[in-house]
C-alpha cells in the first residue's frame, strides 16, 4: 500500500487503474483539504513515476519535474499537471518520443496538461525572459529519473531568482498590480476569482517568491491558513461544478458552502473575504519592503557617506552596526515617522497609554503615510484598553482618524489586521467582511462604512458638527450583523456606541437619528409626492432640527457615493436637495403649502388644446440639463467626470381621457428604451361647453442606450399602442427572447404594500419587485384592470431592484379605502408574480 492508502497496481497499472483510484479518492467523503490534495499529488506522482519507468527503461540523462502547483503539492480535483521534461540534450529524437508516451495518457483521461520539454539551459533562458514561467521554476519537484539533473536546475533557478531579484521583484510587482486592475479585488466581488483576483491565490504564490529572493519576506502570521480556506473552496467549486475553474459564481455558491460544511453561502463569502484580506494586507506589507529595500540598495555609496557624514555633524549617531540609521520625524506624541512609515516612538509606553492606537492611526492617516506593522503589532500586544467612556482625546483622535479622506482606508486596514478595531468598536465584529448581496454596493458592509467616512471628510465644511458626521457615517450601517431592519437595530447600537466613546446625551440622540434616518431622504425624495404636504411634515417631523437636517443631507450624499456609481446621480441629487429645503422650511417655521393643482402652463394648454383638436395624442420632449436655479447644488455622480450628469428629458403627453393610457405609454417607452425616472397624470378640463377631458402626462425619462428617439416615432407607436394594433406585451416579448438573461440567483419574489398615512390625498401603493424591461408597462395594465386612477408614479431603480410608488386615487379622486387600498396591492403582487 502507499501512503494515500490505495494499492501499487491501481498506481501502476495504467489509465484505468489511476482513473479508478483517483475517482474513489475524491468522492470519499473521509478525506479533505490538505490531506486530500496531498493525497491526489501522491497518487498521480506514482501514476508518472511508472509511466516514466515503463517509457524509458533506464535511459539516462532525462527526468521528469512537475513545477507550479503541482510542484507545490497542491492539487485541486479539476487541476491541470505542470510538466517539465528536462533531458540534457544528446538524444533529441528519443526524447521527443518520450513525451509522446507521457503526454498522451494525460490527455487521454481528459486532465489539462500544461507542458514543456526542455534542457536546463533552455529552461534558465525561458525562465529569464518569462517572469510566468521563472516562477513556476521555483517550485520545480522531482518526480522521476535523473535525480541529480532535476537538483541542478532547481540550484540554478533559485540562484538566478536571488541573483536578478532586484529587477525581477519590481516586475512581479507590476504583475500583481496589472492584475488587481483587471481582476478586482477578490474581498469585495460577489462572483470573485479565487486566483486571479487581488489577494486570491496568485498573490499568496508571488507572497511565496519574494521569500524566495531573500530580499524580503512576507508576514507569515495567518498567510499559510488563508490559502488553505481559498485551496478548500477551489477543491468544493471543482467538486460542485465538475469543471476546472477558479471563479466562484452566485449559482455555485450555497453547494459550495454546503460542500464544506458552512451554513450558507454569506457565510462562505465571508470566510473568502477574510482570506482574502489577509493576503492583500500581506501583500501591501511585503511590497513596501521590498520598495525600501530596493531604494536603499539604489543609494550609492558615496552619497550613503555623505548622510553618515551630516548625521555625525549635527551629533547623531549615524551608524548602528554599519548600518545607516533612517532619521525619525515626530508626527505626535509617542509617534514618529521613519523611512516613509509611521511607527512608535523609542519613548513610546502602548501599557500605559491607551490612547496612543488612535493617536498613531490618526497621525498616520494625517500625514498619509502607512502605519508600520510592526508598530501595529505592538500596540495589539502591548496597548491598555480604554477606559468607558472614552477621554476626549480618544474620540478627538478618532474624529481625526475619520476625517482624513482617502489615506483613512489603508491605516484601518492596518488596525483591522492586527484586530484593534473590534478591540475598539466590539461591534464592529458582526460586519466585518460581510457581503452585501446587491449589484449597486461595490464594497463588504465594513468598508463600506469606511469609504461612507471617507466620502463624508469632503463634506465636513458644509456642516456645524464635522465631529458628528464622521461617527454617523462610520455607524450608518452598523446595523447590518442583526436581524430585521438594519437602521432599527443601527440606532440602538449608535447610541451604545456613542455613549461609550463619550458623547454627550444630546449628540447621542443625534446620531442615533442619522442612523435611525439615513435612508429617509433619498427615498422619500424618489419615492414620494414633494408637493404634498404630509411628505414634506413626515421627514420634518423625523429629522426634528435644522442641524440634524444639515447633517442628514451630507450622510445620505456620503452614503450613496460609497455604495456606487448606480446609487447617486445628479437626478437623484437634485430631488433630495429639493427636499431639503422644503423640509428646512417647514423646520424654520414656515408652514408647507396645502396641495393643490397648479394651473397648467402655455405649453400644456397648447398640447391639450392640439389633442382635444385632432383627438390623438401629442407629445413634446424637453431635455433637462441642470437642477433649477434655486435648488441647493447637487454633487455629480463619480462616473460623470466630463461634467454635469443630465436629468433626463421631460415627457409631455396630452391624449384625449380613455382607458389604457398609462400602461400604453409605459410600454411605448419601454420599447423605445427609455427610463421613466417620475410620472404625474392630471386631468385638464375642457373649455366650457365642451363635454370630456384630456389626460396630461407630465413624465421625466432617460434613454438606456444612445439618443433619443424622435419624438415622431414615439407618437405614432403611441397612436398604435391607444388603438390597438401595436401588441406591446408581444413586442417585449419578442425582445427579451431575443436577448436571454444570463443564468444566476433567483430573485426574490415581488412585494406590493400598502404606505400607511403617506397622503392625505391618496393612497400610496409601493412595489419592489426584480427590475426589467417592461416592468411599469405591466404594473400599468394591472392598476388599469383595478379600476383605480393613477396621479402620480414615482419610479427608482438600485441595480436589479425597482422600488415604484404609485399615488392611486378612486375615479371621482378620493383615497381608498383601507380593504379596497389592500385588494388592490394582493392584486398587483399576483399579476407580478404569475
Amino acid at each position: 500500500m502507499t501512503s494515500t492508502g490505495v494499492t501499487d497496481e491501481a498506481e501502476g497499472s495504467g489509465p484505468g487503474g489511476y482513473a479508478a483510484a483517483r475517482l474513489r479518492l475524491l468522492t470519499e467523503g473521509a478525506r479533505s483539504g490538505p490531506p486530500r490534495r496531498r493525497a491526489l499529488a501522491e497518487l498521480t506522482d506514482g501514476w508518472l513515476a511508472g509511466l516514466f519507468g515503463a517509457a524509458t527503461e533506464g535511459h539516462p540523462g532525462v527526468s521528469l519535474v512537475a513545477v507550479g502547483g503541482y510542484g507545490r503539492g497542491e492539487l485541486s480535483p479539476r487541476s491541470d499537471l505542470d510538466l517539465l521534461l528536462l533531458h540534457d540534450g544528446r538524444d533529441d529524437k528519443a526524447v521527443a518520443a518520450l513525451a509522446d508516451r507521457l503526454w498522451y495518457p494525460v490527455w487521454d483521461l481528459g486532465i489539462d496538461l500544461d507542458h514543456s520539454v526542455r534542457t536546463p539551459q533552455q529552461a534558465r533562458k525561458t525562465a529569464g525572459e518569462d517572469l510566468k514561467v521563472h516562477l513556476g521554476l521555483l517550485d520545480a519537484r522531482h518526480l522521476a529519473g535523473d535525480l541529480g539533473l532535476t537538483a541542478s536546475l532547481r540550484t540554478a533557478v533559485l540562484a538566478d531568482w536571488r541573483n536578478q531579484a532586484p529587477g525581477r521583484l519590481p516586475e512581479l510587482r507590476d504583475l500583481c498590480a496589472e492584475r488587481a486592475e483587471r481582476q478586482g479585488e477578490l474581498r469585495f466581488l460577489l462572483e470573485p476569482d479565487l486566483k486571479e483576483a487581488r489577494g486570491g491565490l496568485r498573490d499568496a504564490t508571488a507572497l511565496r517568491a519574494v521569500a524566495a529572493s531573500w530580499l524580503a519576506d512576507a508576514p507569515r502570521e495567518g498567510l499559510a491558513e488563508a490559502r488553505r480556506r481559498l485551496l478548500d473552496v477551489r477543491d468544493a467549486l471543482h467538486l460542485a461544478t465538475g469543471r476546472a475553474t477558479d471563479r466562484l459564481a452566485l449559482q455555485e455558491q450555497d453547494q459550495v458552502a454546503a460542500e464544506l460544511g458552512l451554513l450558507d453561502a454569506d457565510a462562505l463569502l465571508r470566510q473568502v473575504y477574510e482570506a482574502a484580506r489577509v493576503i492583500s494586507y500581506a501583500g501591501d506589507v511585503t511590497w513596501r519592503e521590498v520598495g525600501r529595500v530596493l531604494r536603499s540598495r539604489s543609494v550609492r555609496p558615496r552619497l550613503r557617506a555623505m548622510m553618515n557624514a551630516r548625521n555625525a555633524r549635527n551629533g547623531r549617531n549615524g551608524r548602528n552596526g554599519g548600518k545607516p540609521v533612517a532619521e525619525r520625524s515626530p508626527l505626535a506624541e509617542g509617534v514618529v515617522e521613519q523611512d516613509g512609515e509611521v511607527v512608535l516612538a523609542r519613548t513610546a509606553r502602548p501599557e500605559r497609554d491607551p490612547v496612543l492606537p488612535l493617536r498613531a492611526a490618526a497621525a498616520a492617516a494625517q500625514a498619509g503615510l502607512p502605519l508600520s506593522r510592526h508598530a501595529v503589532r505592538r500596540l495589539a500586544a502591548t496597548a491598555r484598553p480604554l477606559p468607558a467612556p472614552w477621554p476626549a482625546e480618544a474620540r478627538e483622535q478618532l474624529v481625526t482618524l475619520l476625517g482624513s479622506g482617502r489615506p483613512t482606508v489603508q491605516v484601518w486596514e492596518a488596525l483591522e489586521a492586527e484586530g484593534l478595531v473590534t478591540r475598539l468598536l466590539p461591534d464592529w465584529e458582526r460586519v466585518r467582511c460581510r457581503p452585501q448581496r446587491n449589484a449597486v454596493h461595490l464594497w463588504t458592509v465594513d468598508r463600506h462604512l469606511i469609504e461612507t467616512a471617507v466620502r463624508a471628510a469632503g463634506f465636513t465644511r458644509r456642516v456645524h458638527r464635522p465631529d458628528l458626521l464622521l461617527v454617523a457615517a462610520l455607524l450608518h450601517d452598523i446595523g447590518k450583523g442583526w436581524p430585521g431592519d438594519h437602521s432599527v437595530a443601527g440606532e440602538t447600537i449608535a447610541r451604545d456606541v456613542a455613549a461609550r466613546i463619550g458623547f454627550d446625551n444630546a449628540d447621542t440622540a443625534v446620531l442615533a437619528t442619522l442612523v435611525r434616518h439615513h435612508l429617509l431622504l433619498v427615498e422619500t425624495a424618489t419615492r414620494r409626492d414633494l408637493d404634498d404636504p404630509a411628505t414634506v411634515r413626515a421627514v420634518a417631523q423625523a429629522v426634528g432640527t435644522e442641524h440634524t437636517l444639515e447633517l442628514l443631507h451630507a450622510l445620505t450624499e456620503a452614503d450613496a457615493l460609497a455604495t456606487g456609481p448606480a446609487a447617486w446621480s445628479s437626478w437623484r441629487g437634485s430631488l433630495v436637495a429639493d427636499l431639503v429645503k422644503r423640509v428646512s422650511g417647514v423646520l424654520a417655521g414656515e408652514p408647507p403649502p396645502e396641495a393643490e393643482t397648479a394651473a397648467p402652463t402655455a405649453e400644456q394648454e397648447r398640447l391639450a388644446v392640439e389633442a382635444f383638436r385632432t383627438g390623438g395624442p401629442v407629445l413634446a420632449l424637453r431635455a433637462q440639463a441642470e437642477p433649477p436655479a434655486d435648488a441647493a447644488p447637487a454633487p455629480a455622480s463619480p462616473s460623470s467626470a466630463d461634467g454635469p450628469e443630465p436629468l433626463g428629458v421631460e415627457l409631455l403627453i396630452a391624449v384625449p381621457d380613455q382607458e389604457g393610457v398609462l400602461p400604453a405609454v409605459a410600454g411605448v417607452l419601454a420599447m423605445h428604451r427609455l427610463t421613466v425616472r417620475t410620472a404625474e397624470l392630471r386631468s385638464l378640463p375642457l373649455p366650457d361647453g365642451v363635454v370630456g377631458s384630456v389626460l396630461l402626462l407630465d413624465w421625466r425619462v432617460a434613454a438606456q442606450y444612445g439618443s433619443l428617439p424622435q419624438a415622431a416615432r414615439l407618437r405614432a407607436d403611441l397612436v398604435r399602442a391607444l388603438d390597438g394594433t401595436l401588441d406591446i406585451a408581444a413586442r417585449l416579448a419578442e425582445r427579451d427572447a431575443a436577448h436571454p438573461r444570463r443564468r444566476g440567483v433567483e430573485p426574490p419574489p415581488p412585494r406590493v404594500t400598502v404606505a400607511p398615512a403617506a397622503s392625505r390625498l391618496a393612497t400610496v401603493i409601493e412595489v419592489r419587485a426584480q427590475d426589467a424591461p417592461g416592468l411599469l408597462f405591466r404594473l400599468g395594465r394591472a392598476l388599469e384592470a383595478a379600476g383605480v386612477r393613477v396621479r402620480s408614479a414615482h419610479v427608482s431603480t438600485l441595480g436589479a431592484n425597482a422600488v415604484d410608488a404609485f399615488y392611486v386615487t378612486r375615479g371621482e379622486g378620493a383615497p381608498l379605502p383601507g380593504d379596497e387600498a389592500a385588494s388592490v396591492a394582493r392584486e398587483l403582487e399576483e399579476s407580478l408574480r404569475g
